[in-house]
């Protein structure tokens, strides 16, 4: 039977729509290489713009004096958080292959910035304002449906927001906080994957390059540890991920992934630590564990996540970054915890599905709440403390759908510090887009 135009057009928004719904029960590695049946290329992709509008102080000394900047002026951003582009394309006989662009913050180019650890220098930043980055570019070969092979620039999906990282599969205006802070988000890096599903199963294995101890911080832990400021990603030491996702109960899925790792030596150069023999035992071994959900059935959306990190050597590692590494280094002298934590659970209820005209046209109105707790620095018995760091946010607001493939975002959210730091409220509009165009 043939479709005319608009009725194609009303099925293929009614196909989309399931699939962004059911995003979060797919890998984000899987969602990138989907083709119709008989088409070997595959383009697609996802984009964000965000308005923010933040009632605390922006000033780099607000947490080392707090009282000072309480009642500073709000301030405004505006952002296009991720501009991504798929490509993919089926060779044949189990070859393919697929790649991710994307563009941070509006693309590439130079900014400025307060270094808040250089007591408030200003700095020039290469990597800042705007980035172009090869997210994914992988070759797999296919052998069955439990056997399949990666090799390339791959997502490591360690954590909730790494493994469903597209728009669609968050109500927050901007990516999860939490997560988005301890690890790197999105996570990619060169390696070999091995993956496959397998009954209500779908598993993988990655050998990839290991992270940078160099790179990790006290804001941050070890989100900027996977990245490289050279035109090569350093790999003298290696790493491990794996994550384990299960489908049995309609409408959920769980998940456990976790990540092991050599951080120390591998920087560039090799020799970097200095002093002769006396760091060689210093390992940086990194350890990091997570549990993750998302359901979607009764016109509810539920997911939660709880990661948990652990890095050795902590002392060692901040105290080597603090006396070795050289100002004009592009490294951090700010120490690193030995520990990390982020935990979070979100809901949405769809409150169109009461209002039949609106349901049947295929639109949505999700009225959401999210509560979450992290720290990205929980130091060693014999580090500093930074309480700064141990923070509660939590988030309400709207996600509209007025077409499948395009969600519009608004958002109340605070994060509350300890006592003596000053909380942060800020308010969020943001609209993404997500879908294949061929």
């Amino acid at each position: 039977m043939n479709l005319t135009g608009k009725t194609f057009l009303t099925c293929a928004a009614a196909i989309l729509f399931t699939s962004a719904q059911m995003q979060a029960q797919h890998s984000a590695a899987d969602s990138v290489y989907q083709h119709a049946k008989g088409n070997r290329l595959s383009i697609g992709g996802y984009g964000e713009v965000a308005l923010t509008r933040n009632f605390y102080s922006d000033n780099v000394y607000r947490y080392s004096n707090a009282s000072q900047y309480k009642n500073d002026p709000s301030h405004g951003r505006f952002d296009i958080p991720h501009a991504v582009i798929y490509i993919s394309y089926d060779f044949g006989k189990g070859w393919s292959m697929s790649s991710e662009i994307e563009f941070e913050h509006g693309g590439a180019g130079g900014a400025v910035e307060k270094e808040f650890e250089e007591a408030g220098e200003w700095e020039q930043e290469t990597e800042k304002g705007g980035e172009v980055e090869l997210e994914q570019f992988w070759i797999q070969k296919s052998f069955a449906r439990w056997a399949n092979i990666r090799i390339g620039h791959i997502v490591v999906p360690v954590g909730l927001t790494n493994a469903h990282h597209e728009p669609l599969n968050f109500f927050t205006v901007y990516r999860p906080e939490g997560e988005s802070t301890i690890l790197p988000c999105t996570w990619h890096d060169t390696g070999i994957s091995f993956w496959g599903r397998s009954g209500d199963f779908r598993y993988e294995l990655q050998f990839i390059a290991g992270l940078d101890a160099f790179m990790f911080d006290r804001d941050n832990w070890v989100q900027n540890g996977a990245g490289s400021p050279f035109e090569f990603k350093v790999a003298n030491k290696y790493g491990f991920a794996a994550r384990i996702d299960n489908y049995t109960i309609p409408g959920l899925r769980i998940g456990l992934s976790g990540y092991y790792g050599q951080s120390m030596h591998n920087t560039y150069p090799h020799d970097m630590e200095g002093e002769g023999k006396a760091n060689d035992k210093v390992k940086g071994n990194v350890y990091i564990g997570a549990f993750d959900f998302t359901y979607s059935g009764h016109n509810w959306i539920v997911r939660g996540n709880a990661d948990y990190g652990y890095v050795s050597d902590a002392s060692k590692i901040s105290a080597i970054k603090r006396n070795l590494v050289s100002s004009g280094a592009p490294y951090k002298k700010s120490p690193v915890g030995k520990n990390a934590v982020a935990a979070g659970i979100e809901a949405g209820y769809d409150i169109f599905s009461q209002i039949p005209k609106l349901r049947n046209k295929n639109q949505k109105l999700y009225a959401f709440g999210r509560y979450e707790y992290y720290d990205s620095y929980i130091p060693a018995a014999d580090q500093a403390d930074y309480e700064y760091t141990d923070r509660n946010r939590m988030a309400v607001g709207l996600n509209y759908y007025p077409v499948p493939q395009i969600v519009v975002k608004g958002e109340y959210s605070k994060r509350f510090l300890k006592s003596k730091y000053n909380d942060e409220p800020s308010v969020s509009i943001g609209v993404a887009y997500q879908g294949f165009f061929l």
